[in-house]
């Protein structure tokens, strides 16, 4: 037992030493090869990157392809230290094939994902900072990813979303602000040309709403109660609601200052004395 399990010992010794005999200058020069590569790699990689920034080109894309490069340049030079030693690559490049059309398989959501980041970086139909909806999800951009964008809403939740829902659909661009509604009734008695005018200098005068687009105050409707101001402003996404509040609050005091009344809803009711009587 023991005499087999040292020839099976001094077997594989006699072969290692064969080998490394054989092949001493080769795994030396693989060796050399194989640091080489790792240096040629990380330099073309950093010229990549660099030639890229220079040309203002988006900075999740120039850190994928920097990256890409390296790991392409260092697969080949690895092909080649092994092919210098005696290895065939052959076999390796079958079962890379073979895992790459597996993972391919496995992985088919993400890599759809990270297409569609490609394509969002490339196309750019928004970028950080610009307020965007798509499939009734609306928001500012915080981050672009190659595989989801992130956006945070006017109540400071991030939401984040995979690239391949927004690549394809309908998207709404409104780009750093958002369109913010409101209305007050007044009174069928009341001057509503006084009343248009004391809000458009309450939205003149609040430094969060925008000058372009400009403000529009008009009447939107005749209601049952009273006539219906209608407002419309621009402010940053990111300050949505406090705008609304401060400029309601705002609207409601000018009005209130001007005498001018605010109905409550009301309903007439008509008795007829016949059917009373009746």
């Amino acid at each position: 037992m023991i005499s087999t399990e040292m020839q099976q010992v001094e077997k594989y010794y006699t072969m290692i030493s064969e080998y490394l005999v054989k092949y001493s200058m080769q795994l030396v020069g693989a060796l050399l090869i194989l640091v080489f590569g790792l240096w040629v790699a990380q330099k073309i990689s950093k010229m990549v990157a660099a030639l890229m920034t220079r040309n203002n080109i988006d900075v999740t894309l120039t850190n994928f392809i920097s990256n890409v490069v390296k790991v392409l340049l260092i697969v080949i030079f690895v092909i080649i230290a092994l092919g210098k030693i005696g290895i065939s690559v052959t076999p390796f490049v079958a079962a890379i094939g073979a895992a790459s059309l597996g993972a391919g398989l496995a992985l088919q959501g993400m890599l759809s994902n990270y297409g569609a980041g490609l394509a969002i970086i490339a196309t750019r139909p928004f970028i950080v900072g610009d307020t965007i909806e798509v499939k009734n999800v609306s928001g500012q951009v915080k981050t672009i990813e190659l595989g989801y964008t992130i956006l945070i809403n006017e109540e400071k939740v991030e939401i984040t979303i995979p690239n391949k829902h927004i690549v394809g659909e309908i998207l709404h661009n409104s780009f750093n602000y958002s369109l913010v509604k409101g209305e007050i009734d007044i009174a069928y008695n009341a001057n509503a040309e006084h009343a248009i005018e004391l809000i458009e200098k309450v939205l003149k005068v609040h430094e969060l709403v925008a000058d372009e687009p400009n403000a529009q105050v008009g009447i939107e409707r005749f209601a049952q109660s009273g006539v219906t101001i209608s407002y419309r402003y621009w402010v940053p996404t990111t300050k949505i609601i406090e705008t609304k509040l401060a400029i309601n609050g705002g609207v409601y005091n000018a009005i209130q200052g001007a005498d001018i009344e605010i109905p409550f809803p009301q309903r007439v009711i008509t008795i007829n004395n016949q059917e009373r009587d009746s």
